[in-house]
Formats: structure tokens, C-alpha cells, sequence
């Protein structure tokens, strides 16, 4: 579990740390660059512990119960509960980045709708048309496998 010093610093610098430490975050332009930072800023533990907390406030989002989340992402109730704590009473952090991410997933969903429309329109003329029936396959493959993940 993280730790913090048990030496105190003054409020005026811990303000501007953390002043420094949000700024780097927002200036993170790409997936690349973040898995960089993430990799050399946070121990694996620390990785794995903030994923999960942002997966568990996910699953709440998508109303899926405790028993569920417990048994997807392998924690205790009590870190779903403080998870939901969070959300219910914090200070909206978690609702803004999560309706982010379920707006993204729609996008993705109605995107991967009309490409399997449109690859289904060749296949259906000529079902024995190789090409535009494996394509139409794969993608839907890939679509369940998502959907299975979370």
C-alpha cells in the first residue's frame, strides 16, 4: 500500500506540487507518452490498483452489481464500495471521465454497426465472396470479444 512521508511539508508547497503534478498530466498528448510516464512514474502495483479503481467506477456506471464487479475485476467489496463512495460524494471526477469513455464507446459501437452493415451488404449478394465475408466475421468476432471484457 502507498505511503506518505511522515515528514510534513509546508500547505504552500504541497499546493504547488500538486499544482506541477496535475499540469503533467494535461500536457500528456498521446497513448504512447502516457504509457511511458505511467511506467516510470508508478510502481505495477500502483498501475494495476488505479486501473481497477477506474474499471470498478466503470462497471458501476453500467449499473452492474457488486457481486459482478468483485468477480470481473478481483476485488473486495469493500474497494467497490469505496469506489462508489467516491463517486456518489466526490467531486464529479469520476462521472465526467466515465461519461467520457462510455460517449467514446457508443461512437466505437455505432461506427462498428455501419462497417459491419456495409461489409454485409457484399457478402449478401455473393455469400460465397471470401474477402467481405471474412471481414464481416472478424469484425464481429472482435465486437463480441470486446463486449465480453468488460
Amino acid at each position: 500500500m502507498s505511503q506518505v512521508s511522515k515528514y510534513p511539508i509546508s500547505k504552500k508547497i504541497a499546493d504547488r506540487i500538486f499544482e506541477i503534478f496535475l499540469k503533467t498530466f494535461v500536457k500528456i498528448r498521446d497513448k504512447q507518452e502516457a504509457n511511458q510516464f505511467i511506467s516510470d512514474f508508478l510502481t505495477p502495483t500502483e498501475k494495476i490498483m488505479l486501473a481497477k479503481r477506474l474499471a470498478i467506477a466503470f462497471l458501476l456506471e453500467k449499473n452492474y452489481d457488486y457481486r459482478a464487479i468483485q468477480k470481473i475485476i478481483r476485488v473486495s467489496s469493500g474497494t467497490i464500495n469505496s469506489v462508489s463512495t467516491t463517486r456518489q460524494l466526490g467531486s464529479e471526477g469520476y462521472k465526467k471521465l466515465i461519461a467520457k469513455i462510455i460517449k467514446e464507446e457508443k461512437l466505437v459501437d455505432l461506427l462498428e454497426t455501419a462497417v459491419v452493415k456495409v461489409l454485409s451488404a457484399p457478402a449478401a449478394v455473393e455469400p460465397k465472396r471470401g474477402t467481405w465475408t471474412y471481414l464481416k466475421r472478424q469484425l464481429e468476432d472482435t465486437k463480441k470479444k470486446n463486449r465480453k471484457a468488460f
